[in-house]
């Protein structure tokens, strides 16, 4: 793909980004592209949904995920103007999209950290093993 048509839908996120920042949101935007065209588009709402989830990238995959009915993003694209944070790497990731363009790193040091500890179970383990292995039967 060409740098002119990779703009152009870095581009589409900027717009995104600039009417999250006009409604008091931090002013990150996305869009996602299959097959040349832009199929869903999305920027940060967490302040007016009030929902730690309401990234950009997390809404457009909702919602190209929605618009072809499919969890699978396998033949598209994410074009965002920030690195994606850990969790909104994890959907990426989840959604199998092929690439993310990003326009401007993210800040590496967190504001909040979250303590977490490992209690292991066999019966945690159990399920998801017993579970997959009836997938592949």
């Amino acid at each position: 793909m060409g740098f002119a048509v990779v703009m152009d839908f870095m581009q589409a996120a900027v717009e995104q980004a600039r009417i999250a920042a006009r409604k008091g949101e931090v002013p990150i935007g996305a869009v996602i592209v299959c097959e040349g065209k832009i199929i869903a588009k999305a920027h940060n709402m967490r302040e007016r949904k009030q929902n730690a989830l309401a990234h950009a990238e997390v809404l457009v995959i909702d919602k190209a995920c929605r618009r072809l009915k499919s969890w699978r993003l396998e033949n598209c694209e994410m074009y965002v103007t920030l690195e994606p944070c850990a969790m909104c790497m994890g959907a990426v990731t989840n959604a199998r999209l092929r690439k993310v363009y990003y326009g401007a790193l993210s800040q590496t040091d967190l504001n909040w950290k979250t303590e977490c500890e490992l209690v292991e179970s066999e019966e945690c383990a159990e399920i998801l093993k017993s579970f997959f292995k009836a997938k592949r039967v």
